[in-house]
């Protein structure tokens, strides 16, 4: 996103037709280098050194919640600004558990209709697991 400072990752969503379908890339991925890791029921993640890649289909949490926080971000420099400082305070840190970094994705789903639910109902039981791990 231009003018927001941002980790050295390149986070991606892809859409999918179905999570099963998806599952036909996970060879491919593997051959260039991505490993998965459990995340969330509707989506698959895979990551690999300055990446990460989300497998989703269209109109899901993921991927509602995604987009409207990166389309919120595009439509309110005021946002970016703030979303900038929390980034510079929490930097060095496992920001999405040691920074929680939730109150803000909240607040700004919550202003496009979007209700964030809470961790034990949002991501699988591994990836709460390892959440809770590096709390």
């Amino acid at each position: 996103m231009p003018g927001l400072a941002a980790k050295p990752i390149i986070d991606m969503l892809a859409g999918v037709g179905s999570l099963e379908e998806a599952r036909e890339a996970f060879r491919p991925l593997a051959g260039i280098g991505y490993t998965y890791s459990d995340h969330r029921p509707e989506a698959h993640r895979f990551g690999k050194p300055g990446y990460h890649l989300h497998l989703t289909e269209p109109g899901s949490d993921l991927w509602r919640e995604r987009l409207a926080f990166r389309d919120a971000l595009r439509a309110d420099p005021e946002l970016r600004r703030e979303y900038a400082e929390w980034k510079r305070i929490h930097s060095g840190k496992d920001s999405y558990v040691a920074g929680n970094k939730r109150p803000l994705v909240a607040r700004v789903l919550a202003e496009a209709g979007i209700e964030l639910k809470p961790d034990t109902k949002r991501l699988s039981p591994a990836a709460l697991m390892e959440r809770r791990r590096k709390a």
